[in-house]
């Protein structure tokens, strides 16, 4: 499997592991399918949703 960066999109992020999608709701982005998931960066999307992205990372990582 891929290794998951703060670099790659929500979606290309839910393609290698739909298992992060759980995570990503629990902390708050509920908007997984919306366009912003294909275009904007896991970093990117945290920032605009106040969240501490090695915090997230930390989760995502322990999930793969």
């Amino acid at each position: 499997m891929a290794d998951i960066t703060k670099e790659m999109t929500i979606g290309e992020i839910l393609r290698i592991n739909p298992n992060v999608a759980p995570i990503l709701m629990e902390m708050g982005m509920h908007c997984l399918g919306c366009p912003s998931a294909q275009g904007e960066s896991l970093e990117m999307a945290a920032m605009v949703h106040g969240m501490d992205i090695e915090a997230l990372m930390a989760k995502i990582q322990s999930a793969s």
